[in-house]
Parts: structure tokens; sequence; C-alpha cells
């Protein structure tokens, strides 16, 4: 992994030489590889047929309150466009009914990697769901009362919601599909694409009780704080919002992009837009987890000690470097009672990718192995985003170990680690 993260760092000058040697090189241990492998106790709660099925990012719950129900996406095709303007349709599985699926309707908004949003709305997690829809020409959310099917429609769609279901932070999702496939949706043109830093919004705070919408930051806030030379002649976005479990402050990474160099800085923002903190300024950041009110767990680099998963103290400069045999990027997450950290990784050599189930201590589970095939590569890969029921006992993934998108699930119990 050494000699191979050092080639890497060559030839990132070389960004053409860099895709035939990295591709060569993956099709090279694809042929050796067990296209077969599937290790741990895994349970499929989607159908095995001919559509392809998700729930999207780990940051969210598909379970309701009582873990009754799971909440996915149904689609016909995942495997050639990012984010397609077919629609997609949102079901409802009962996993106390054999799995039994109930159709909720469809959505127009959506991309492979985060869905359309679509979670069970706070407080209480069990009769309404919030996602993103493309209504005659605009972005929007719906919140719909699945028992009821009252439905009222939002003015902008949701990326992060408060745990009371009270206010959403949105963003420009038609700038961060055109500067980051996959995240965003490809039903409108970035009105914005001619324009490095935009002095439009980039945040906007939802009242989701009144309708009402406030713009937050600009993209020349976030240029303008703490400006770093680096900035100049780059393109500016913000992506991976997570509001704090008390609804107070959230996280947002600002990244900014200048030919083939890429830099990523961690920021967190008071929810009225106001005590803005360069959390983690070290140019790389990658995927977050608030841990409770004051601490963020980050796959990130610091200067000094290299890229791997850090503990942040939020408005301070102190962190701690913790789970420290994994220096592998992944998407981690602490379990509702904070026992343990989720989080995953990208396929290997051999096409292989983990979920570890692990402590702060330093303690690393594998929970389970599967294979990713070449057909699910690059912007449409299977991320597996890895998340958490409601009691801490079970969580669910996305994988195409089986040939297509599924939805599967494991339940955490020591005797499912498997064998180091």
């Amino acid at each position: 992994m050494i000699i191979e993260k050092k080639i890497n760092e060559i030839l990132t000058k070389y960004p053409i030489i860099k895709k035939s040697v990295k591709r060569l090189y993956q099709v090279t241990f694809y042929l050796l590889s067990n296209k077969e492998e599937k290790k741990g106790n895994i349970n499929r709660v989607t159908p095995n047929d001919q559509f392809e099925y998700f729930f999207g990012y780990y940051d969210k719950s598909p379970w309701d309150s009582d873990e009754r129900y799971m909440l996915c996406l149904r689609v016909q095709d995942t495997s050639k466009s990012v984010a397609p303007k077919e629609p997609a349709e949102l079901l409802l599985i009962d996993t106390k009914n054999d799995n039994t699926l109930t159709s909720l309707g469809y959505t127009n908004a959506w991309n492979v990697q985060q869905g359309c949003m679509m979670q069970w709305l706070g407080p209480n997690y069990n009769e309404e769901i919030i996602y993103n829809d493309f209504i005659e020409g605009e972005y929007r959310s719906i919140i719909l009362n699945i028992v009821t099917k009252e439905k009222r429609i939002i003015s902008k769609p949701i990326y992060s919601i408060t745990e009371d279901g009270n206010y959403a932070l949105s963003l420009d999702f038609s700038r961060l599909h055109r500067l980051r496939k996959g995240y965003g949706y490809s039903n409108k043109e970035d009105a914005s694409k001619n324009e490095k830093v935009p002095t439009s919004t980039a945040i906007w705070k939802v009242n989701l009780k009144t309708n009402e919408v406030t713009d937050l930051l600009s993209y020349s806030d976030f240029y303008n704080f703490e400006n770093d030379k680096s900035m100049s002649d780059a393109e500016h976005k913000v992506n991976h919002i997570m509001i704090n479990p008390s609804g107070d402050r959230f996280m947002v990474l600002h990244r900014w992009l200048k030919g083939t160099n890429k830099f990523t800085r961690l920021v967190t923002i008071d929810m009225d837009g106001k005590k803005m903190f360069n959390l983690n300024d070290d140019k790389m950041t990658s995927h977050c987890f608030w841990k409770n009110d004051y601490e963020i767990i980050a796959y990130a680099n610091k200067q000094g000690k290299g890229s791997g998963y850090y503990l942040f103290k939020d408005k301070s400069l102190n962190y701690e470097e913790i789970l420290t045999s994994l220096k592998n990027d992944g998407h981690p997450s602490y379990s509702p009672d904070k026992e343990w950290i989720i989080t995953d990784t990208y396929p290997d050599r051999k096409r292989i990718a983990n979920i570890y189930l692990a402590k702060e201590s330093g303690e690393i589970n594998t929970l389970a192995q599967v294979f990713a095939p070449f057909k699910y590569d690059n912007d449409v890969r299977c991320d597996l985003h890895p998340r958490w029921n409601r009691s801490s006992t079970a969580i669910a993934f996305d994988s195409v170990f089986e040939g297509k998108r599924r939805m599967y699930t494991i339940e955490v119990k020591p005797e499912n680690f498997l064998e180091k």
C-alpha cells in the first residue's frame, strides 16, 4: 500500500498517464479476483429481480422509530448515469412481513450516491418522510405522511435536517452536479457555471413548519473567510452539510478546484450563518460525522501526521487521531448509543470492499467483505455507506456483489465478526 501511494503521488502530476496506469492495474487484479466473494452474516432486504434498489447516504437511517419499516429507492439502472432524469420509485419495506414492498410515489430528483435525500422526519421518525423532487422546473422537497397520504411541498430541496424536524439546510444541487458528478441533480442547468466564485447563495436555511427560506451564506462568503492563496482563480463549491444533534450548529466542506488540484477544508457554522470556524485547513477532509454537539469524526489529512481518522473538537484547534490501524478513506458514523463506530472502505486492488466495526480505543472488527464488479465504478460506483438502525443493533448498506445494486443488513453481534 505504501508503494501504491507513492506511485499515485508521482502520477498525480500526469493525469492522463495516471488514468491509463490505474485502469491497467485494476484490470490485472480484477482478472485474478474471486468475483463471487462475500463474507459476513449478510441479509438482503430488497428483491433479487430486474430492478435496482438503494437508499442513499451514510448519515441517515432507513429505519423508522419502531425499526419495522425501512425506506429505499427502486430504479431501472444505476450503471449508466450518475443523475438520471427518469423517475425513481419511493418504497417502504415491511421487515416484519417478509420484506413486503409498498410504493410511496416517485421522485424526479435523485443521484446514485445520495438518492433523493429521502429520510424519516423527526422528532418521531414514524409517520412523515421527506425527500427531494423536481416540480415545475424547480427543485423542491416534499413532506409525505405515509399514513394519511397528505403532502406538503417545501420551496427548497433539503440536504440536512435538524433532529426535531423543524429546520433544514439546502444548497445548489445544479452547481454541485456540474462540479461533483453523482451528488447533485441534472434536471436544471447550473446558473452560475460561468462564475468561479459566485456571489449567489451557497447555503439556505429552510423552516419546514412555515416554509420560510433564508439566504444564509454565499460562495463569496466562503472565499473571503480566511482566504488562502490557493483559492485564487479556482472554482468554489460546498457539499456534505451535516447539522449537529441539538440543531444549533452545522459543518460543511468548502471545496475549490484549480486544474487537477483539489482542496477541501472543514468549516463549522452556527445555524444563523455566524461564527464560522476553520476546523481543518490541511487541504483534505473527506467524510465526517458529529459524535455529539462538540466533536466530529473525520477522515482527513493533518500536517506531519498524514491521512487517517481524527476526532476534532469544534471551535478549537484540538484533535486526536483515532482508529490508527485504518488508513483508507471510508464513511464513518457513531452508533446512536455512541458505543461503536461503523465505517467502510472503497474496493481494493481485488475489488473487495470492507465494513468495519470499531471503538475509539482502537478495537477493529470486520463485519463484512463484498465484491464490487467493474460495471459499477468511478462516478457510478456503489459505495457501501453503512448506516445504523436506531437501537445500535444493526446496520444497513448498499452493495452490488450480486450483480445489481441492492440493500442489505447485518446485525451487530460479536458472533457476526469475521475471523481475523
